[in-house]
């Protein structure tokens, strides 16, 4: 493995911001740092984050950091119960007595969370229909019912042109606002976050490795294809770590990737992953 890099170097062209910077390029810096703790994919299964969470606070020691690395919303049983736990959690995680930060504990962007955001500024879709229509295949049905939304009223309304439409999405946003927390959650949520010492890259589900960070635009949620292509170091990254994997093949991991997915939402396990600065795995759960 070649040696770290540090954030202030510059990878394909784009200098990297120190930790604290926002997320309007490519992601946020995760502070320096002991260990990692990486959580897959939730997909709306509350009671398996809550037990999840309960083993977690046993094993967290000063200076852990966590991150979920996206797709808590959509397929699963309880979206908004989901929202609420990691709420809970993050609260306790940052009213510990050790000093921490408020981007100590992370969520990052998942597939579900970018569907359910472009839904929601759905009358702006060239074909709405379609785009409704294809959301809804994919795991957006849930979260549409987790906020009190019919399917049916919401293909009537993409068919109904933007005014039925703009009525529609304000009706949810509406919704998310009723419940305490959900959209300041949803805004602060990240595209994709690395480690200070540049070593560990967490994405969602994918990313384009013949694109330079900076210019992965949608390719951390749909480039699940250039992630199984990574055969060797990715900007200079030790591992590139995702928490979802669409062809559902499981936890995996090679010399260049992990992915942290159990196959939560659709029978399987939730798994979180502790690493170290060098992205060995030095503890795991599974709720």
């Amino acid at each position: 493995m070649a040696e770290s890099i540090t954030a202030t170097e510059r990878r394909d062209g784009a200098e990297l911001p120190r930790h604290g910077g926002d997320d309007q390029g490519h992601g946020t810096v995760i502070r320096p740092v002991g260990r990692v703790w990486a959580v897959g994919a939730v997909h709306g299964e509350s009671q398996r984050l809550c037990d999840l969470h309960d083993a977690l606070a046993d094993r967290l020691e000063t200076g852990d950091r966590i991150i979920y690395l996206g797709d808590f919303l959509g397929y699963g049983p309880d979206i908004s119960g989901t929202v609420d736990e990691l709420l809970r959690f993050r609260a306790a995680f940052l009213a510990r007595p050790a000093f921490v930060h408020l981007d100590d504990i992370l969520c990052l962007r998942g597939q579900q969370e970018e569907i359910w955001q472009k839904l929601l500024q759905l009358q702006f879709a060239v074909n709405p229909v379609e785009v409704l229509e294809w959301a809804l295949a994919r795991g957006a049905d849930a979260t549409l019912r987790a906020y009190g939304g019919d399917p049916n009223v919401a293909l009537a309304s993409a068919r109904g042109g933007p005014l039925a439409l703009t009525r529609w999405t304000g009706d949810m946003r509406e919704a998310m606002r009723r419940q305490p927390g959900h959209v300041a959650l949803m805004s602060s949520l990240r595209r994709a976050a690395w480690t200070e010492d540049g070593d560990l890259l967490f994405v969602s589900a994918g990313i384009d490795p013949n694109r330079p960070l900076g210019a992965q635009t949608d390719g951390f949620w749909w480039g699940t294809a250039g992630f199984d292509a990574i055969r060797e170091r990715y900007a200079g990254f030790r591992a590139v770590v995702r928490g979802y994997d669409p062809e559902r093949r499981g936890f995996a991991m090679t010399p260049w990737t992990l992915t942290v997915d159990g196959g939560c939402g659709f029978g399987g396990p939730l798994i979180a992953v502790c690493l170290s600065p060098e992205g060995e795995i030095v503890d795991r759960l599974e709720s």
